[in-house]
């Protein structure tokens, strides 16, 4: 029986670049814009711009997704401040930030 020996490749390290530290109008623009980057969480927002407050229900109602996904997109809008929920009974009500919105567009104008 041939024995084979792996040989192994570790990748080169990398020593850190000068002047890599970013801006913090840079990582909160890629951190609000890093929660749209999925078509669901922006026609989440859009509904929410448009009707101001509603619940999970009538959003999952006017998407294609089931309530576990609308669920999770709305969790990582929340985590990055775009929107915020109260608890309603056994529901949730979900409505924009208008602040973080204003920074958001604020954010993008500096572009």
């Amino acid at each position: 029986m041939k024995r084979t020996t792996a040989i192994r490749f570790d990748p080169p390290a990398r020593a850190p670049k000068r002047g890599a530290r970013f801006d913090a109008r840079d990582r909160e623009l890629a951190m609000l814009t890093k929660a749209l980057g999925h078509p669901a969480r922006v026609a989440i927002l859009r509904k929410l711009i448009e009707g101001g407050e509603c619940i999970c229900g009538a959003i999952v109602s006017d998407l294609p997704l089931a309530q576990a996904t609308v669920s999770q997109h709305l969790k990582v809008l929340k985590q990055a401040g775009l929107v915020r929920g109260e608890v309603d009974g056994p529901r949730v009500c979900y409505c924009i930030d208008p602040g973080a919105l204003r920074r958001l567009k604020s954010l993008i104008q500096e572009l």
